[in-house]
Protein backbone atom coordinates (compact mmCIF):
# COMPACT_ATOMS: atom_id res chain seq x y z
CA UNK A 1 0.00 0.00 0.00
CA UNK A 2 1.28 3.42 -0.92
CA UNK A 3 0.73 5.97 1.87
CA UNK A 4 0.89 9.67 0.99
CA UNK A 5 0.47 12.84 2.99
CA UNK A 6 -1.68 15.51 1.37
CA UNK A 7 -3.04 18.85 2.53
CA UNK A 8 -6.34 20.48 1.65
CA UNK A 9 -6.38 21.39 -2.04
CA UNK A 10 -3.61 18.95 -2.95
CA UNK A 11 -4.27 16.04 -5.30
CA UNK A 12 -3.17 12.55 -6.22
CA UNK A 13 -3.28 11.36 -9.84
CA UNK A 14 -3.83 7.72 -10.77
CA UNK A 15 -2.94 7.10 -14.38
CA UNK A 16 -4.05 9.72 -16.87
CA UNK A 17 -7.76 9.65 -16.03
CA UNK A 18 -8.20 9.71 -12.25
CA UNK A 19 -7.50 12.68 -9.98
CA UNK A 20 -8.28 12.61 -6.25
CA UNK A 21 -8.35 15.97 -4.47
CA UNK A 22 -8.46 16.58 -0.72
CA UNK A 23 -11.30 19.09 -0.43
CA UNK A 24 -11.69 19.24 3.36
CA UNK A 25 -10.11 17.92 6.54
CA UNK A 26 -12.42 18.24 9.51
CA UNK A 27 -12.63 16.59 12.93
CA UNK A 28 -11.08 13.26 11.97
CA UNK A 29 -12.69 13.10 8.53
CA UNK A 30 -11.21 13.74 5.12
CA UNK A 31 -13.45 14.76 2.21
CA UNK A 32 -12.17 13.71 -1.19
CA UNK A 33 -13.20 14.83 -4.65
CA UNK A 34 -12.69 12.32 -7.45
CA UNK A 35 -12.38 13.35 -11.08
CA UNK A 36 -12.53 10.56 -13.67
CA UNK A 37 -14.05 9.60 -16.96
CA UNK A 38 -17.83 9.18 -16.88
CA UNK A 39 -17.65 5.49 -17.80
CA UNK A 40 -15.71 4.61 -14.63
CA UNK A 41 -17.84 3.38 -11.73
CA UNK A 42 -16.73 4.63 -8.31
CA UNK A 43 -18.31 3.14 -5.19
CA UNK A 44 -17.64 3.37 -1.47
CA UNK A 45 -16.12 0.10 -0.30
CA UNK A 46 -19.02 -0.73 2.05
CA UNK A 47 -21.52 -0.19 -0.78
CA UNK A 48 -19.51 -2.42 -3.11
CA UNK A 49 -19.55 -5.18 -0.47
CA UNK A 50 -23.33 -4.81 -0.10
CA UNK A 51 -23.79 -5.12 -3.87
CA UNK A 52 -21.54 -8.21 -3.99
CA UNK A 53 -23.46 -9.86 -1.15
CA UNK A 54 -26.80 -9.03 -2.76
CA UNK A 55 -25.62 -10.52 -6.06
CA UNK A 56 -24.51 -13.70 -4.32
CA UNK A 57 -27.81 -13.93 -2.43
CA UNK A 58 -29.80 -13.33 -5.61
CA UNK A 59 -28.21 -16.38 -7.21
CA UNK A 60 -29.68 -18.63 -4.52
CA UNK A 61 -33.07 -16.94 -3.96
CA UNK A 62 -36.34 -18.55 -4.90
CA UNK A 63 -38.76 -16.16 -6.67
CA UNK A 64 -40.84 -15.66 -3.49
CA UNK A 65 -37.70 -14.84 -1.50
CA UNK A 66 -36.87 -12.06 -3.97
CA UNK A 67 -40.02 -10.12 -3.05
CA UNK A 68 -39.05 -10.33 0.64
CA UNK A 69 -35.51 -9.12 -0.16
CA UNK A 70 -36.85 -6.16 -2.15
CA UNK A 71 -39.01 -5.08 0.79
CA UNK A 72 -35.97 -5.23 3.11
CA UNK A 73 -33.90 -3.10 0.72
CA UNK A 74 -36.65 -0.50 0.51
CA UNK A 75 -36.41 0.04 4.27
CA UNK A 76 -32.67 0.83 4.38
CA UNK A 77 -30.77 4.07 3.81
CA UNK A 78 -27.77 4.51 1.44
CA UNK A 79 -25.37 3.06 4.03
CA UNK A 80 -27.33 -0.17 4.21
CA UNK A 81 -28.66 0.58 7.69
CA UNK A 82 -32.38 0.52 8.51
CA UNK A 83 -34.06 3.90 8.18
CA UNK A 84 -35.47 5.56 11.29
CA UNK A 85 -39.21 5.09 10.86
CA UNK A 86 -40.26 7.54 13.60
Amino acid sequence: MLVLTRRRGQAICIGDNIRIVVTRIDDGQVRLGIESSENLTILREELLETVKQANQSAQTLAPNDFEHWLKQQHHTDDSGHPEDES
